[in-house]
C-alpha cells in the first residue's frame, strides 16, 4: 500500500501542474508611487478604509501618516490618494409570503471610488463596485435575521476591498491607457 503513494503523489501534482492552477500573485502597485493616503469623504472611520490600507500595506504599498500625525505627507504634495467617495447600503424585498410580508432579501454594496498619483494624475479614475448577497428572513421567526444580515455585511465589505484592490491591480498590469484621439 506505502509503495503506491510516492507514485500517485507525483500523478496528483503533475496533473495539478499541468491543469493550469496557480497561485494568485501580489497585487501590482506602480513602482514610482510613493505612499499611499486611504480616506473616506463620508467618515472619519470605515471598515473598508481600513480593509483598503492593510490591503495597500500586504502588497507592498506605504501608507501615508494620517493628518493629526506629527509627519504629515501632504505637505510635500508626494502622497497618492485612494479616495472612498460614497458608500451604500440597501435591502430589497426579492420574495413575499402569501400575506404580502418579505420572505428574501437581496442586500446590496456599492462603493464609488477613484485613485490618483501623487501628481494629480488618475491611475483608476472615478468608478462604482456593486456587490450584493441574498438572504431570508421570515417574519414570523426573525431571531438571527440581524446576526445573519452582520454576517452577510462583513462578508461584502471583505469582498469589496478585494474587488477594488483587483481593479487596480487590473489597472496596474495592463499598463498605461493612450486616450483616443
Amino acid at each position: 500500500m506505502t509503495r503506491f503513494r510516492l507514485p500517485a503523489l507525483i500523478l496528483a501534482l503533475t496533473l495539478l501542474a499541468g491543469c493550469g492552477f496557480h497561485l494568485r500573485n501580489k497585487i501590482a502597485l506602480p513602482a514610482d508611487l510613493g505612499p499611499v493616503r486611504v480616506e473616506a469623504s463620508s467618515t472619519s472611520y470605515s471598515a473598508l478604509v481600513t480593509s483598503l490600507s492593510r490591503g495597500l500595506q500586504a502588497a507592498g504599498a506605504t501608507l501615508a501618516s494620517s493628518i493629526g500625525d506629527e509627519r504629515d505627507d501632504t505637505a510635500s504634495g508626494e502622497v497618492a490618494t485612494l479616495r472612498v467617495v460614497s458608500e451604500r447600503w440597501g435591502d430589497l424585498p426579492i420574495a413575499v409570503d402569501q400575506f404580502g410580508r418579505a420572505q428574501e432579501f437581496s442586500l446590496r454594496y456599492a462603493v464609488v471610488f477613484s485613485f490618483k498619483k501623487a501628481d494629480g494624475t488618475d491611475l483608476v479614475p472615478q468608478q462604482v463596485v456593486e456587490l450584493s448577497r441574498d438572504y431570508v428572513s421570515p417574519p414570523q421567526d426573525a431571531t438571527g435575521t440581524s446576526t445573519e444580515r452582520e454576517v452577510l455585511a462583513d462578508e461584502l465589505r471583505r469582498e469589496m476591498a478585494a474587488s477594488i484592490l483587483r481593479r487596480i491591480d487590473g489597472v496596474v498590469r495592463s499598463g498605461p491607457v493612450t486616450p483616443a484621439p
